[in-house]
């Protein structure tokens, strides 16, 4: 009887397996340690497990040390970390009061959005923001901060009392999306979204819309129409998540880095293409690490810019609100290359083919076509 460990040294093919009836078990023969074209070790037979490595990753190699796509991730991470402060956390050490709004007086109240009324340094105002959870309970109960229809319309309700009472709107955004089941649907989501960014664009108050954490597609955009839009160093903002992205363009959402990268979602990237007006800077290693002092900074950046929009007409006030978002997203045309044609036949010519009694007399077929009673050359018959 040969020994396990005879078993294992003599071919390289056998080990010792727990989980075996015999105590051994089958282990590939591919040198330990080997890795596949992603740059991860392989699992499972070489072969297949090769072809696997070149469907999903298509001879990609991994990120080298120092690339970009290492700290455009980072920044992901950041903004989706899970000690971020969250909306209520901030006002929480920003404002001298909070007053916090329920309902949309349609369907119900989504606790995905918070809403109401506070007093920042003395000055009044309306917020809304989406809320995500500090623990699992809670980010069940808040839906993980994707907001159902009536969270829009409950933003959209505190916006028009802030627009009647002349109290300048701070929205506070912090969303991987909208939520995207049956039920939104069902209740009109994609019509919410289009009314808060219709209302934002039109409502006759000042309005500082800040980016604290993720700002993903329409379910950011609905609350981040404003005047003056800001966002903390390490917010990312983009119209899908990275991994939707990559899962799009390359079949897997193990390129996300390189679609954050690609998209350019970072603040910083933002700032450089007029899509935000300021990047508030971070603490130490992110605003996890110090929430107060995120706060204050954030606080001192918010009402600097109310003050500066209070000084401007309300009617100048709407008509740059509305020239900045019809500007957003510039754009160069360059134009196409000649091609030349070949050349083609015209309706003229194709006229006096089918007008042409030889022809039909002939039982020749027109260019392009087969006779009906000949099957075409491609089917079996």
């Amino acid at each position: 009887m040969v020994s396990k460990a005879t078993r294992a040294g003599a071919s390289g093919r056998w080990a010792s397996c727990p989980s075996s009836p015999t105590g051994s078990c089958r282990r590939s023969a591919h040198r330990p340690g080997a890795r596949g074209a992603s740059g991860r070790p392989r699992s499972g037979p070489p072969g297949r497990r090769s072809v696997v490595d070149r469907l999903l990753h298509r001879g990609r190699e991994a990120a080298a040390p120092g690339d970009p796509r290492d700290e455009v991730w980072r920044r992901v991470k950041l903004a989706r970390h899970l000690g971020r402060p969250r909306t209520l956390e901030l006002l929480g050490e920003m404002a001298d009061e909070v007053v916090e709004l329920h309902g949309d007086r349609g369907f119900g109240d989504d606790p995905a959005i918070v809403a109401g009324l506070a007093r920042i340094d003395g000055r009044r105002i309306a917020f809304v923001g989406q809320q995500k959870g500090a623990d699992t309970e809670e980010n069940v109960r808040r839906n993980f901060g994707m907001p159902h229809p009536e969270g829009y319309r409950k933003a959209m309700r505190v916006m028009e009392l802030a627009e009647r009472f002349g109290l300048p709107v701070v929205t506070f955004v912090d969303v991987p999306g909208a939520h995207p089941g049956p039920e939104s649907e069902e209740r009109g989501i994609a019509e919410a979204i289009a009314r808060s960014i219709g209302l934002m664009i039109r409502l006759r108050t000042p309005v500082v819309a800040v980016i604290t954490g993720e700002g993903g597609s329409g379910g950011a955009l609905a609350i981040a129409v404003g005047d003056v839009v800001l966002a903390l160093e390490n917010a990312v903002y983009s119209v899908i998540s990275p991994e939707g992205c990559a899962s799009i363009l390359w079949r897997t959402a193990d390129e996300a880095p390189a679609a954050a990268l690609a998209m350019r979602m970072s603040a910083s990237d933002q700032l450089a293409l007029g899509v935000i007006d300021g990047v508030v800077a971070e603490p130490g290693e992110g605003a996890h690490a110090d929430v107060r002092e995120t706060a204050r900074r954030l606080k001192s950046a918010i009402v600097t810019r109310l003050d500066q929009l209070a000084a401007v007409p309300l009617d100048e006030l709407l008509e740059a609100r509305y020239r900045r978002y019809r500007a957003i997203g510039p754009y160069t045309e360059v134009a196409a290359p000649a091609v030349a044609q070949p050349p083609s036949r015209g309706l003229t010519d194709r006229l006096r083919d089918l007008l042409d009694p030889g022809r039909w007399a002939a039982g020749v077929p027109l260019p392009g076509s087969s006779r009906r009673d000949e099957p075409p050359a491609h089917e079996d018959v």
